[in-house]
């Protein structure tokens, strides 16, 4: 009775158009150029059949499945897929046996693919580095997380990690060409499908989503199913952003909005800020960004920077978006503009560097240390100290002997850049 049941729940399944669409042959993978151009690593390692341990981690939607599938299937390997989000040691012990048997009994070896890998915990982890130490089967994990955090060091030193990027525009139409094709009696305009391809922003399964969706709400005109932008429009709401808050997307974006204020290119700055802010980034992330590079990148080159950034972080906590979008915008301006000097950095990072590194923790010199107490001259604290402001032409020794003519910083020309 429950084959029966799967029988017809099978005849009954509704395959999505990007599962109907995703291609079994290196030969129909779109995209990946840059790790699956002729002659580069991957690609060979793929024609000829070799099956090594690997880690895919790029955004969704770019093939790291699918790539993962081709790899096993043109090795004729036994495949296994987990997702880390719903599988534990239990379906683990599982694949293993599995892979032993087809390793035993088929001679086959075995592809164990694991979804979100940086989903798994340590323990989870751990317990693949002897499976794939000895063969038992060979990994490939997927990730959207950057793999040094996520992965332990033990399973990333016995993998090759392969980054993946977001899907071009030429990429996506060529996937949406096969889409109609599949697709029965389907008309649809060239504005509509630069509206899909600029939605799905690099994502492939979301670009044949869009298309399939609007195809099933499409009226039909003259017997075809007509998308028109308006649809498109109201199915999509709004545009997504390739921004992930808990990501290295959250990161990524902070530091080309930081480098483009270091490089003083304000108009890159201020649309970094504009990815940050529509991607619904906390403003006080933004405003920390901004005053450490106010400090760090421009000091006392202009030290009304730090000034107006702290201004704007106060005002971006007590206004909160959308009104915080303009101090923010003020400052990020100001601080791309304004003249730039790393002094501050160096300089303090010079000492921190004698001190923690090189040994060069002295005490405080005799004449320097705290004198105001009544004992204080008995042990010779404070003795020979002359007070600056009675003495300000008189040449005092601040640092101790031994690092007498070190200098951390240097003399800047506020009208100038770096020196």
């Amino acid at each position: 009775m429950a084959n029966l049941l799967d029988l017809l729940g099978e005849q009954h399944r509704i395959v999505p158009l990007a599962e109907q669409l995703r291609p079994r042959e290196l030969s129909d993978f779109v995209g990946q150029k840059a790790v699956l151009g002729d002659s580069l690593p991957l690609r060979n390692l793929i024609e000829s059949k070799s099956l090594t341990s690997l880690l895919f981690w790029g955004p969704p939607g770019v093939g790291k499945t699918t790539l993962a599938r081709i790899i096993a299937e043109n090795a004729e390997a036994h495949f296994i897929e987990l997702s880390a989000v719903s599988s534990g040691i239990a379906d683990l012990r599982k694949a293993v046996e599995s892979a032993k048997t087809a390793l035993n009994y088929q001679q086959k070896p075995t592809v164990l693919f694991i979804d979100e890998i940086h989903r798994y915990s340590k323990t989870q982890q751990d317990a693949l580095l002897p499976h794939v130490e000895d063969g038992t089967f060979i990994l490939i994990g997927s990730t959207t997380e950057n793999p040094s955090f996520q992965v332990i060091s033990a399973l990333l030193s016995r993998v090759l990690v392969v980054r993946l990027d977001y899907l071009s525009r030429e990429d996506l139409f060529q996937l949406l060409k096969r889409g109609l094709q599949k697709l029965d009696q389907v008309r649809i305009s060239k504005e509509s499908i630069s509206f899909i391809i600029d939605y799905a922003n690099g994502d492939g399964r979301s670009a044949l989503n869009l298309l399939e969706i609007a195809y099933q709400c499409a009226p039909i005109e003259e017997g075809e199913r007509f998308i028109p932008i308006e649809l498109l429009e109201q199915l999509a709401q709004q545009n997504r952003l390739n921004y992930d808050r808990q990501g290295d997307e959250h990161y990524d974006h902070a530091s080309a909005y930081q480098k483009s204020m270091r490089g003083s290119d304000a108009d890159a700055a201020v649309y970094w800020l504009g990815k940050m802010i529509a991607a619904g980034e906390d403003p006080r992330f933004i405003a920390r960004r901004l005053m450490i590079t106010a400090s760090e990148d421009i000091g006392n080159a202009d030290p009304m920077a730090l000034v107006l950034a702290t201004a704007a972080a106060e005002a971006a906590e007590k206004l909160g978006f959308p009104e915080a979008r303009i101090p923010l915008a003020q400052a990020t301006i100001y601080v791309a503009h304004a003249p730039k000097s790393n002094q501050s950095v160096c300089a303090i990072d010079q000492a921190l560097g004698d001190i923690q590194r090189n040994g060069k923790s002295y005490p405080v010199p005799m004449h320097l240390r705290d004198a105001h107490y009544p004992d204080a001259g008995k042990y010779g604290h404070g003795i020979g100290y002359l007070y600056s402001h009675d003495h300000p032409d008189q040449a005092q020794q601040f640092l101790p002997d031994a690092l007498i003519g070190a200098q951390y910083v240097k003399t800047i020309d506020r009208n100038t850049a770096d020196e």
